[in-house]
């Protein structure tokens, strides 16, 4: 069993930026990839960026590529999404998840084991 915590969400202005950490207890996160991926009102959940269990590769959305780093801290038990350059459209509510498969890249339910509870990021213009 993993506990994902989110944290780091809130309100910015267009071109801001923001961190996200997504915490893990129990299992290890080390032996997960986690994802990130976001639900803004209306719309269907979308995959944002995606890192291997070791950290050495990372996935992105195109629509995010650029702007935004995800990297962990498998001592920490902790992944990060930096958020920068920010656009009232990645307005949304952030999740992390994770799986034991070596990559994800959708944001289907069954792809990923666990989930979190989520955080809101709101971008004005």
């Amino acid at each position: 069993q993993v506990q994902l915590v989110e944290s780091g969400g809130g309100l910015v202005q267009a071109g801001g930026s923001l961190r996200l950490s997504c915490a893990a207890s129990g299992r290890t996160v080390s032996s997960y990839f986690v994802g990130w991926l976001r639900q803004a009102p209306g719309k269907e959940r979308e995959f944002v960026a995606g890192i291997s269990r070791s950290g050495g590769s990372t996935y992105y959305a195109d629509s995010v590529r650029g702007r935004f780093t995800i990297a962990r801290d498998n001592a920490r038990s902790t992944v990060y999404l930096q958020m920068s350059s920010l656009k009232p459209e990645d307005t949304a509510v952030y999740y992390c998840a994770t799986s034991r498969a070596s990559l994800r890249l959708g944001a289907d339910d069954d792809l990923y084991d666990y989930w979190g509870q989520g955080t809101q990021v709101t971008v004005s213009s």
